[in-house]
């Protein structure tokens, strides 16, 4: 949600600081990646700071090396402004889902070799979206949803 919404915000710089970070799931690095090409897109900076070598190494062997500049940081500004930007955090089933695929998808955009290890795991997740989207209540007439 906060990558669809920054698309619209200004902002010179993201700093996500990867200290208290053991590890990473490939969702977790879509979502960073999603991030970093959004600040692209404005001409900002997605800087990944105190990431340990092993997420470095994680990052940069799915081709996201580009998206980001790292940086070692003994103390991060905050400012605030990011609660501002925050949604409420909570996800239902169905826009996590959403999330994972959109993560998985950016993954496999951002590097052509990232297509063979996620391509299972994005079409998983489409027929787990179209289950549920076909499980919803039906709207309109009275007619039952076509099967």
């Amino acid at each position: 949600d906060l990558a669809k919404r920054l698309e619209h915000e200004k902002f010179k710089k993201i700093s996500v600081n990867l200290r208290e970070c053991a590890a990473m799931d490939s969702t977790f690095m879509g979502v960073l990646a999603m991030l970093g090409i959004v600040s692209r897109k404005v001409g900002a900076v997605m800087e990944i700071a105190n990431a340990s070598p092993s997420n470095i190494a994680l990052l940069t062997g799915l081709g996201l090396k580009k998206l980001f500049t790292f940086a070692v940081r003994e103390t991060m500004s905050e400012t605030g402004e990011w609660r501002a930007l925050m949604g409420d955090g909570g996800l239902d089933k169905e826009d996590n889902a959403r999330t994972v695929l959109e993560a998985h998808d950016t993954l496999m955009d951002v590097d052509a070799t990232n297509i063979p290890k996620f391509k299972s795991v994005v079409d998983m997740v489409k027929k787990d979206i179209d289950k549920m989207d076909s499980e919803k209540p039906h709207k309109g007439g009275d007619d039952p949803p076509l099967s």
